[in-house]
């Protein structure tokens, strides 16, 4: 079960590549500059949603039904 405060790592890296999407590279003379790795963004998102984490605050708990039988 993920925390809070893993849920709101993923909406800040989810933010962040957001940004990185819309243009956070540059060019200057002839080099190409990024502020940001969207392939580390990218691995830590999948980390936190494998960890647990969600952007609703919700849980991914499996519910498992049983039955019981009782014998006499």
């Amino acid at each position: 079960m993920a925390s809070s405060v893993q849920n709101r790592r993923l909406a800040m890296y989810l933010e962040a590549e957001k940004a990185v999407l819309m243009g956070q590279s540059y060019t200057i003379g002839n080099r190409q500059l990024t502020r940001a790795s969207l392939a580390e963004i990218r691995a830590t998102i999948d980390n936190l949603i494998a960890g647990g984490a969600t952007i609703d605050g919700e849980t991914n708990v499996r519910r498992m039904a049983k039955r019981v039988v009782f014998m006499d």
